[in-house]
């Protein structure tokens, strides 16, 4: 059966002062009634029940994942004592599922992306589950790229190697490429076998676990010892142990990367990582000059191609300024280039350094 491990443990950063490190970024109703780790469950349920949800998320936000997911066990959401990327994060949950269902098949998602045609991921979901079957096989899913974006990073697949697994085409993955610059990126586009990498993965619990082995094998050392704990009164206590056993790298450098039989099924399904207020804005239907106004009391004039977010229900108003994002929250007030957004994450580091600001974080 189907399984889905839901990623749910970053700080959200880039989304401050809106998110924070007692509520970050997918936690929040940023697009709609639902927070972004909702709509993640909503969005899979045709395929997987809530019995069959995984949520790995930080220690402290474990009570945040229960209020939210109220259907989804308690035994299923699993608290990370210390954050050690991605691939702990994978082999702690393959574990607790083999455990569960020792035939069982995987998809590893963030918890904090948006699809707008969420069918076809679902009908693209059930091919790489499908192609996950095979003895060894690795699926990520790849997004069809649209412009030379340097915020993510690539796959880049054999273009000779495509078979139709069901309705959509899987292909052999040559390899990883990180984030590259806008040179690299609109070479990448030219050549047309480079896809986003949208972070999604499918495989056997099995499959991945015995991948552990071969190419992380301190880490299935921890796995060895996490396994007598599941489902025991110390499973929480080995869980912990687990992730300080471990080190920190991310499954797509430790496992990915390195080895064989990797698949990727490409994808258009209207998905975005949602990884700035830029993004929000792409994303917001606008008014007249272009402003995204997301609060019942403010005023422009003269003001073009803003964002506006406020919470506390003060008056925003914005005169003569254009590209800027405005986002006020009871505690904080935040006014950048929406082309310079993602620097928000360096003053959410320079308020956790300084004693007296680190509260606003």
């Amino acid at each position: 059966m189907l399984h889905a491990v839901i990623m749910a443990g970053g700080s959200g950063t880039r989304f401050w002062p809106q998110s924070t490190e007692a509520r970050p970024k997918q936690f929040l109703n940023i697009f709609g009634d639902r927070t972004m780790l909702q709509d993640t469950v909503d969005r899979i349920k045709p395929l997987v029940s809530a019995d069959r949800v995984w949520v790995i998320t930080n220690d402290k936000y474990v009570d945040l994942v229960q209020e939210q997911l109220p259907d989804v066990p308690a035994n299923n959401i699993v608290g990370e004592p210390v954050g050690k990327n991605t691939a702990p994060c994978v082999a702690a949950a393959a574990t607790l599922i083999q455990e569960k269902d020792p035939d069982g098949n995987m998809v590893v998602l963030p918890a904090d992306h948006l699809i707008g045609k969420p069918e076809t991921f679902l009908s693209i979901l059930e091919t790489a589950e499908t192609k996950a079957q095979e003895p060894d096989a690795l699926v990520t899913i790849g997004i069809k790229p649209d412009h030379p974006e340097t915020g993510y990073g690539y796959i880049e697949f054999d273009e000779d190697t495509s078979e139709k697994v069901e309705e959509h085409q899987v292909k052999t993955v040559k390899q990883f490429r990180e984030k590259p610059d806008l040179e690299t990126a609109k070479e990448f586009i030219a050549s047309g076998n480079f896809l986003w990498n949208s972070g999604m993965f499918v495989w056997k619990a099995s499959t991945i676990l015995e991948k552990f082995n071969q190419h992380l094998p301190t880490i299935y050392d921890e796995v060895k010892k996490l396994k007598p704990a599941v489902g025991s009164e110390k499973q929480k206590e080995a869980v912990d142990e687990f992730y300080y056993g471990c080190t920190s790298i991310s499954i797509d450098y430790g496992i990915m990367e390195q080895a064989d039989s990797v698949f990727v099924v490409p994808g258009s399904f209207e998905w975005n990582d949602v990884g700035s207020w830029r993004a929000v804005y792409d994303l917001r239907s606008k008014d007249e000059d272009g402003n995204v106004i997301q609060t019942d009391t403010s005023a422009t004039a003269d003001a073009k191609n803003n964002l506006i977010k406020s919470e506390s229900g003060k008056m925003i108003a914005l005169v003569g300024v254009e590209n800027l994002a405005v986002v006020e929250t009871d505690n904080a007030i935040l006014v950048c280039d929406l082309d310079s957004s993602q620097g928000v994450k360096k003053v959410v580091n320079k308020l956790r350094k300084d004693d007296d600001l680190k509260r606003f974080v």
